[in-house]
């Protein structure tokens, strides 16, 4: 008998107490879930973060993805006073961004928005005159988005009027403390309006640990877009149509990983946005599903069934019920593994979410392939 995997099967109920408001006092001494025991009673580890150089081998291949999160939530309002929070989805050249737009009523092409009005920097500065930006339409995926023109560089207007894009469930209003924390100890290239959160845990003497403990690393870069936080809305698994996402990866890292492979080392992603950089670059004009360098759009939807090229074990956040990530970790370390998990994670009263705490998964032997990836849900024994 076989049953097909549909939204409700990654469900869960999740006491609101443990959505992680702030992260903790040291990035390393947040909690991690050793989730590689792979065998049918093996029980899950409650350990510290700082323990991972200890549950990884020398050799291995750390990779990391060094996005950097931009102040991508801009507050203003239209011609006509009505107030306007929007969050900009990526920048474009010439000035011009795409973003998320919230207001009574959606302004049109040809019109104006003033940006930056109340923001707290730039009263600070003592001035309070914002910017203008020009609506030119819509864009997207069934228009979801709005296009602007900007008049000037939109990352420094960013950073001098907009705020840290903190995810919709942590409920306070951002501050310099967010500013730090909301950031990884690495990031090098703007662009990202959602933390790579599993690397936010990570700090310079972990970091040395791990090379002292002979795991070497690496990077990637994928701009994490609002749409991590995307419901998937259908039932039908195949029916979601996922967001897409710019990533880079470079040639070193290709040659890292092929260096970690020569020596039976594993590949050990940080974070889901490094796992779907490092799945999609396998993909990209290679029939045999070998990892090259690349730069490009990925809408790479992974859920149970897919096969695994290039990661062997994964640095996780716990995320939300029912979404794709979700997905995405049962398609590495197996669905009914994963839930009890999360079951484990909740009785324990570990923290959940962006700054909460981490669990460390391996690929289950049926996730491995060379095969190249296919998405979508399968049928599973049961």
């Amino acid at each position: 008998m076989t049953t097909l995997l549909t939204l409700s099967d990654f469900d869960f109920a999740l006491p609101p107490e443990l959505i992680a408001q702030h992260p903790a006092a040291e990035r390393s001494g947040s909690r991690l879930l050793d989730g590689t025991s792979t065998g049918k009673k093996s029980a899950p580890i409650d350990r510290v973060f700082r323990d991972l150089p200890s549950l990884l081998n020398p050799g291995d291949l750390l990779v990391f993805n060094d996005t950097r999160v931009i102040k991508a939530r801009l507050l203003g309002v239209k011609a006509t006073g009505g107030q306007v929070e929007a969050l900009v989805e990526r920048v474009l050249p010439g000035f011009e961004v795409l973003m998320h737009l919230r207001a009574s009523k959606s302004p049109k092409r040809g019109q104006r928005v003033r940006f930056g009005v109340c923001v707290e920097a730039a009263m600070e500065a003592g001035d309070n005159s914002g910017f203008d930006a020009e609506v030119l339409g819509r864009a997207g995926p069934e228009e979801s988005l709005f296009h602007l023109r900007f008049p000037s560089d939109p990352q420094a207007l960013l950073e001098r009027f907009g705020h840290v894009p903190l995810p919709p469930y942590i409920t306070h209003a951002d501050d310099a403390h967010d500013e730090r924390r909301y950031q990884t100890v690495f990031a090098a290239k703007p662009g990202a309006v959602a933390a790579p959160t599993a690397a936010l845990h990570f700090d310079q003497p972990l970091l040395a640990a791990l090379t002292a403990r002979g795991v070497e690393q690496a990077r990637v870069t994928l701009h994490v877009g609002a749409g991590t936080f995307q419901p998937v809305r259908t039932e039908n698994l195949a029916l979601h149509r996922m967001h897409s996402e710019w990533f880079e990866v470079g040639a070193d890292t290709v040659e890292a990983v092929a260096r970690t492979r020569a020596r039976g080392g594993r590949v050990v992603a940080v974070g889901t946005t490094t796992l779907r950089a490092l799945e999609s670059a396998a993909c990209m004009g290679q029939s045999d599903g070998e990892l090259c360098a690349g730069v490009g759009d990925t809408d790479i939807f992974i859920t149970p069934g897919f096969q695994f090229r290039v990661v062997d074990a994964l640095v996780t956040n716990f995320h939300l019920p029912r979404s794709t990530l979700m997905m995405l970790v049962s398609a590495l370390a197996g669905h009914a593994r994963v839930m009890a998990l999360y079951r484990h994670a909740i009785a324990e009263r570990y923290r959940f979410f962006s700054y909460g705490d981490a669990m460390l998964l391996s690929a289950t032997p049926e996730a491995r392939s060379p095969q190249c990836w296919a998405s979508g849900p399968v049928a599973l024994g049961v």
